[in-house]
């Protein structure tokens, strides 16, 4: 006999539960912005790029001091980030300069050092 693989073995299924969870479920396209989303801000450069402007509107050429890279492999990073809107950018002249998106964006990223400093200080 074939085993149902969307029934649990050790408790019955709530039901109630499950059907409000389904009703409540997100069209598909909502994860996978959110999956690429996080993807975005799960890479250690940009995570440092992200930290470089948090705090500070800079110019490709500040972050590119502050990260330790080249300012052509800073801006290409800055691109992708801004085409995905964590970041944005303000025209001064012939100097353009970078900064996050929105305050949600901040308060991801200022969570999300919160987490790791308080899990590494429970250590």
């Amino acid at each position: 006999m074939k085993k149902n693989e969307n029934v649990c073995d050790c408790n019955p299924i709530n039901e109630k539960i499950v059907k409000d969870t389904i009703k409540r479920l997100p069209e598909e396209e909502l994860f996978i912005n959110l999956a690429n989303f996080y993807k975005l801000l799960g890479d250690v450069t940009r995570a440092k790029i992200l930290f470089a402007i948090d705090t500070n509107e800079m110019c490709v050429n500040d972050i590119s001091n502050v990260v330790q890279m080249s300012k052509s492999s800073v801006s290409h990073q800055l691109s992708d980030l801004k085409r995905a809107g964590i970041v944005k950018s303000r025209k001064d002249g012939k100097e353009v300069y970078y900064s996050l998106d929105d305050d949600h964006v901040k308060d991801l990223f200022e969570l999300g050092i919160e987490h790791i400093d308080h899990k590494r200080n429970e250590r």
